[in-house]
């Protein structure tokens, strides 16, 4: 990957990060708990605190990368193993985290990827506003995931592979 391909998808991803962060922040300063916990049991309250702490694990995780993006597009010579580190990051600790949250309050099944029909499904039916979050940043994960595959897997075999020469 050239470095100016890197460079305008480390445009591209910050944008799509700013946007996504912007819909979590708004989000998480307009719902507390108490506003979502509807049902006054012990299963409902542990799902919400699951779903707001992964929610904020992921904003944070977002903004990080924000960040990292901005400094590697602001640096007078653009350091391209810089940028590369940061589009990894972007994959594992962002993409991953929103399909993969750690309290499993949602998961994507794939069945219905492709079908046009929500491909995430929540362990317990939620609020209108806790389901519409997630809905709204579906999208922009989706593209992320899309746009920075190649950071799964392919860019650690290749720097692997420029270790061994």
């Amino acid at each position: 990957m050239s470095a100016a391909n890197v460079q305008k998808l480390c445009e591209s991803t910050r944008e799509k990060l700013k946007s996504v962060i912007e819909k979590m922040e708004l989000f998480l300063n307009e719902h507390a708990l108490p506003q979502l916990v509807t049902e006054k049991d012990e299963e409902t309250l542990h799902f919400y605190r699951g779903f707001l702490s992964d929610l904020r694990h992921l904003l944070v995780f977002s903004e990080m990368s924000y960040e990292k993006l901005g400094l590697a597009l602001r640096r007078a010579t653009f350091d391209e193993v810089f940028a590369q580190k940061a589009l990894y990051n972007v994959y594992h600790l962002g993409v991953n985290n929103f399909f993969y949250p750690k309290n499993e309050s949602y998961s994507e099944d794939g069945r219905y990827a492709y079908t046009g029909q929500d491909a995430i499904r929540f362990r317990k039916k939620p609020v209108r506003p806790a389901r519409d979050i997630i809905m709204e940043i579906t999208k922009v994960y989706e593209e992320l995931r899309d746009d920075l595959t190649y950071y799964e897997n392919d860019y650690l075999t290749e720097k692997r592979m420029q270790n061994q020469v």
